[in-house]
């Protein structure tokens, strides 16, 4: 009775699709940030000039998720659909996706033209965040609160089998050239694109009156914001110790194959992580996965990797990650859905830019330090859960 109640209250070939769309978004990311420094040498410029670049493409995120979801829900409310802003996106992101590698191959690096290829780079992660928060707002149609974190759990597993490869697929990726590797990334997320334009059921239509009066929740949005950045320092400390805890307990500094299992654990672990929050609440599971990895981080420095930490580990990291878009989703009221999910992204993006200033050289920091850092950014991320739930209670009393 259950399977056919899921399946009545999820949409599953539009969510397969939006799975697909995120295996899309990201193989693109793998392919660029692979191929980014020997673009740049091979244009004249230092490689070191890669991580400048990510620097500034993450704080274009902090201030392009949220503005691009919250322009969609404007789009929303005006014109009855945000899919202007993602077919845009998809089709303007393939355009310089494709672009990249053109650039470098059929124009010479003269001085005055050497500026062209960050001018692109650029532009290239500017489409990304177009249509990212809008697509990810779908899912929203796609399944009803209580079963949307199931759908969301084959979303994740898409994009997490993808990025378990990232670790050796560098040799394979490198050796069929640029121009047929970009065209690859290109391809796919048009085809994502068009498909999920095909899929897509009309939307229903939405009361103008009615949304003019919902106003912007500050503080959820604030919390949505925090737990961004908490989860995303969180995951960033995490892989770092992680990987430096295995290398001093295997004695070797490749850790490659080790850390695919351990990537597809975590995609795999996606799917019993949304059947879990189904049945118990998604506030509840993140608060789960966050009093299990929390311990484990902090466990693993003095006894080392052994199996039932990373099981913790595993099934924690899945927990969080899985539940972050039902979170955003659910948190906020459906007229700024959008701008909800983008503030999500916002706050990864804001970590992510803010570790790169404060850590240039990771390779630096301590097992015991990552542990630390990481056991008080997911305690930063499980307290904002913990008050959004809080917040919530005390508006359904007063209600």
């Amino acid at each position: 009775m259950t399977t056919s109640k899921s399946h009545l209250n999820i949409l599953w070939v539009q969510v397969w699709v939006l799975a697909a769309v995120q295996g899309a978004i990201t193989l693109t990311w793998l392919i660029y940030n692979i191929y980014l420094p020997q673009l740049l040498t091979q244009f004249g410029f230092p490689a070191s000039l890669a991580i400048g670049l990510v620097l500034v493409e993450n704080a274009l995120g902090v201030v392009l998720e949220p503005m691009m979801g919250g322009l969609s829900d404007q789009a929303r409310r005006w014109v009855g659909t945000r899919f202007p802003f993602i077919s845009v996106g998809m089709i303007l992101s393939s355009a310089l996706f494709i672009a990249i590698p053109c650039v470098v191959s059929l124009i010479p690096p003269t001085t005055v033209m050497r500026s062209l290829l960050p001018i692109v780079l650029l532009a290239w992660a500017f489409a990304m965040t177009i249509f990212r928060s809008p697509a990810m707002c779908l899912l929203g149609m796609y399944a009803t609160p209580a079963q949307l974190p199931l759908a969301v759990s084959f979303v994740t597993l898409a994009g997490g089998v993808i990025g378990a490869f990232r670790p050796i697929s560098y040799k394979f990726i490198l050796s069929l050239g640029p121009v047929y590797t970009f065209a690859i990334g290109s391809f796919v997320m048009l085809g994502a694109a068009a498909v999920l334009r095909l899929v897509n059921p009309p939307e229903a239509p939405v009361d103008r009156h009615q949304a003019e009066i919902v106003k912007l929740p500050l503080q959820k949005l604030a919390l949505i914001l925090g737990t961004g950045f908490g989860v995303a320092w969180g995951i960033r400390f995490l892989m770092d110790v992680l990987g430096k805890v295995l290398k001093a307990q295997l004695n070797t500094d490749n850790i490659d194959v080790q850390m695919v299992w351990i990537g597809l654990a975590i995609a795999i672990a996606s799917i019993p992580a949304g059947i879990f929050a189904v049945k118990i609440g998604n506030r509840q599971a993140m608060l789960c996965g966050i009093c299990a990895i929390i311990p484990s981080l902090l466990i693993m420095i003095s006894v080392g990797a052994q199996i039932p930490i990373i099981v913790l580990i595993v099934a924690g990291f899945s927990l969080i990650v899985n539940g972050a878009i039902p979170f955003a989703l659910g948190l906020v009221p459906q007229r700024w859905v959008g701008l909800g999910i983008g503030m999500y992204f916002g706050g990864f993006a804001l970590a992510m830019s803010l570790f790169g200033i404060i850590f240039p050289q990771p390779q630096g920091i301590t097992p015991f330090v990552g542990a630390v850092g990481g056991a008080l950014a997911f305690f930063l991320a499980g307290v904002c859960i913990a008050v959004s739930g809080i917040s919530e209670t005390h508006r359904n009393a007063e209600i």
